[in-house]
């Protein structure tokens, strides 16, 4: 209970809350069962019973009870909220709250709120053609994907992040509380500033178990749980029992005295200037699993245990019992006093709804790109570098781009919806610019010796990929705007979290009432090629290969080779929508290849042959080299170079692809080639030698349906790495440029014999190289030393 704050409802508050409740309840419990006949004017028969039953109720009674408190504070207080369903399989909850606030009805109008709708409502639930089981993209008011646990906090702490306003209620289930994201998003609220962000309410709802066995949290004793609530700097509210109107008074008292400190929080960060970190409210629900459905079936506990967590009733339609005793489940919630004649919620169970979009099932922070504003990125051409000659400048690409991150952070300072995150890496990535006009967010104390770090910065960095990638996605699905920088190696670390937010993506572009939401987009660098200095355990470019995997329409791919090229890229990508766009480019000083000019064109085009490069003006090319990538790109261009000295007579075109999604045909992917174009490029019976970036054979497999498919020859990494030198890292993975000249005279019809001796040259070079790095711990002069020009 909440400490001296029992019987804070009044007797018409207290009725009102619970016949939502119940009249949830009963939603709820209609749609894991009921195919027909939602509100049982007779027996309940077999009939009516749905085929297969699908769903979670474990959970469901305690969300509902959230969601029936979260309404009356919310009208009363006038308050702008939304809520984040952590549990797992949470769509009966959220479904049937919707649907009792008016806002799914007039999302789904098929689906009416009156016994016709009541009656869709069950029968779409987990069923052919349907609504998923937990909450999803479908759901209103939800931005947080209920199928995979973990991410509630982060996507909390992320959604109220430059929304002074927002209440984000984040409930925690207590199977999620064991998540590794889930374990570290206690540490957001040493990211929140109270004078420009919102605030978090975070509820760990402890009903005691998951699918077979007890929950961690639930088990600790009560001393050793609020020990470790307030080591993360939580302020705990304890509410629990069993009986429901001592609950609800709890529940209650517990919520006003959170919403009374968080108001309290924010006037004096906002008018007193304070600035020691606050000790943010919180709430632990403990509220039995099942609570008020079967406490016993065949005579073995159900409410209460681990039975209660998916369907507590099996069986239905086959056991008499079952079904009597299910009947008498679904009339304990009495809904005559719920609904009336036609289905309809009577005015009494619905007068603690807030209007309009307070309603949680219609906020438009749930729903953000009805709040989003085109990114007021700044032109492109003030930041591109000079290039006389290709390949001789060099600059560092990613801190070319950081320039012009630090101008789009100063035209965004006064509407704050464009944030940086990455896991301490800002200025390891070269991004550093970005801290000219902000610091790094940071709400603990701050030391003589700590730099760039500021109460209200927008650069959001910890050491936790998990919380990077789930605060900006919070961030974008509430209608703003931000960039992920990271290590490539250890992006893999949030695949499953990628994994989810592109299902999210490609199911709301099928929903009208979905708006477009800003694009994730990730800046891959410190990546294989120049992690010599790191060695083996940081090389490993493979996050690409399994995102190609998802939706074609959600994801892109870049390889920008220079600098003006990712500025190009970088143009394209951070106002687009409804996108994860995937940039892999390198932080250390690379080649200038291409005007800022041609860097647009070529983006635009996403392969293009670069003529300058090319031997085979006015003929046809005896062989193509092809590279996606800075340090492939190199190399391909180091091996034409060496062609033309040794093989003048051979026509070589060199190609490259910055947009790899291009080689898929255009029926698999929007922006694929079409099989005219892409012959027309790589030609349908001349060698390819293709040096990749990543691992070979995903250029195989985006190629497979080509004509000239047989012809491709892809190097690229093949897991050899090591501390080595730059260089000896394409040697070991055999994608330097001394292997693809061999590789062409390999492939080149009946040039094997008359190019035997360049051949043996650069297998003795190679060799060299070898020699040369053990002795002097540095790459060869031609090689250190190399320029196209």
């Amino acid at each position: 209970m909440a400490k001296g704050r029992t019987g804070h409802l009044s007797d018409e508050d207290l009725a009102t809350v619970d016949r939502y409740w119940r009249a949830a309840n009963y939603l709820a419990a209609g749609q894991i069962y009921l195919l027909d006949n939602p509100l049982p004017g007779g027996e309940l028969t077999a009939a009516h019973i749905k085929p297969r039953l699908l769903g979670h109720w474990g959970t469901t009674p305690g969300l509902n009870l959230v969601y029936a408190h979260l309404n009356r504070v919310i009208k009363a207080r006038d308050q702008d909220a939304i809520h984040i369903t952590g549990p797992g399989h949470g769509g009966p909850a959220t479904l049937a709250c919707c649907w009792l606030d008016g806002s799914y009805s007039e999302i789904y109008p098929d689906v009416s709120r009156d016994g016709e709708g009541m009656a869709r409502l069950f029968r779409q639930f987990s069923f052919p053609g349907g609504v998923p089981s937990h909450v999803a993209p479908e759901t209103p008011g939800s931005l947080h994907e209920g199928g995979e646990l973990g991410y509630a906090l982060a996507h909390a702490y992320g959604a109220a992040f430059d929304n002074p306003d927002l209440l984000v209620a984040a409930i925690v289930g207590d199977g999620e509380a064991e998540t590794g994201p889930l374990a570290t998003g206690w540490h957001g609220n040493k990211f929140l500033d109270p004078v420009h962000d919102g605030a978090v309410l975070p509820i760990l709802h402890l009903n005691g178990y998951k699918i077979a066995n007890p929950t961690v949290l639930a088990r600790l004793p009560r001393a050793e749980l609020d020990h470790l609530l307030r080591g993360y700097g939580h302020e705990p509210v304890y509410v629990e029992g069993h009986e429901p109107a001592a609950v609800h008074h709890a529940l209650a008292a517990a919520l006003d005295h959170c919403l009374d400190r968080v108001a309290e929080i924010h006037r004096a960060a906002r008018e007193d200037g304070e600035t020691a970190r606050p000790r943010w409210p919180m709430i632990v629900l403990r509220t039995p699993k099942g609570w008020t459905g079967p406490s016993t079936v065949d005579g073995v506990p159900v409410e209460n245990t681990w039975r209660a967590h998916q369907v507590p009733l099996s069986g239905v339609r086959e056991n008499p019992g079952h079904l009597r005793q299910l009947e008498a489940w679904l009339r304990s919630y009495r809904p005559g006093e719920l609904f009336d004649e036609r289905g309809r919620p009577r005015p009494e169970v619905l007068r603690h709804v807030p209007a309009g979009d307070r309603r949680l099932g219609s906020s438009p922070h749930a729903n953000g790109g009805r709040l989003l504003r085109a990114l007021p990125v700044p032109p492109i051409r003030d930041y591109a570098v000079e290039v006389g000659e290709p390949g001789v400048t060099l600059h560092e690409p990613t801190r070319v781009l950081g320039g012009l991150l630090r101008d789009l952070m100063a035209r965004t300072a006064g509407r704050r919806d464009f944030r940086l995150f990455g896991p301490d890496e800002t200025a390891s990535n070269r991004l550093q610019d970005v801290l000219e006009v902000t610091g790094k967010g940071w709400q603990e104390e701050v030391l003589p010796t700590d730099e760039h770090l500021t109460r209200d910065g927008r650069v959001v960095e910890m050491l936790s990929e998990h919380n990077c990638q789930g605060w900006l996605e919070g961030y974008l699905l509430t209608g703003r705007h931000g960039l992920f920088a990271s290590y490539e190696a250890f992006i893999h670390i949030v695949t499953s979290m990628a994994n989810q937010h592109a299902k999210w993506l490609q199911v709301s572009r099928r929903l009208p009432w979905r708006m477009p939401v800003s694009s994730l987009n990730y800046l891959l660098t410190s990546h294989v090629w120049r992690q010599d200095h790191n060695g083996f355990s940081h090389q490993d470019p493979g996050f690409v290969d399994h995102m190609v995997n998802k939706d074609p329409r959600t994801i892109r791919v870049y390889l920008p080779a220079d600098a003006n090229t990712l500025l190009a890229v970088a143009d394209r990508t951070l106002d687009s929508r409804d996108l994860i766009n995937i940039v892999v480019a390198g932080k250390q000083p690379c080649f200038d290849w291409l005007s800022l000019d041609d860097a647009v064109h070529h983006v635009e085009r996403g392969i293009s042959v670069w003529d300058w490069a090319s031997s085979d003006t006015g003929r046809e090319p005896d062989v193509v080299l092809a590279a996606a990538g800075d340090v492939p790109t190199q190399e391909v261009l180091a091996a034409a170079a060496l062609l033309r000295e040794h093989l003048p007579e051979l026509a070589v075109r060199v190609v490259n692809v910055v947009n790899l999604m291009r080689l898929l045909p255009g029926t698999e992917h929007p922006s694929g080639l079409n099989d005219h174009g892409f012959d027309a490029v790589f030609t349908a019976d001349k060698p390819v030698i293709f040096a990749y970036h990543g691992y070979p054979w995903l250029i195989h497999r985006l190629t497979y349906r080509r004509r000239g498919h047989d012809d491709i020859h892809v190097r690229g990494y093949k897991e050899q790495g090591t501390t080595t030198t730059p260089f000896d890292m394409v040697v070991l993975n055999d994608m330097d440029r001394y292997r693809l000249v061999m590789d062409v005279i390999d492939r080149v019809p009946g040039l094997a014999l008359r190019a035997i001796g360049v051949r043996q040259l650069m297998k003795d070079r190679r060799n060299e190289h070898r020699a040369y790095i053990r002795e002097h711990g540095e790459d060869m002069p031609e090689v250190r030393d190399w320029t196209w020009g």
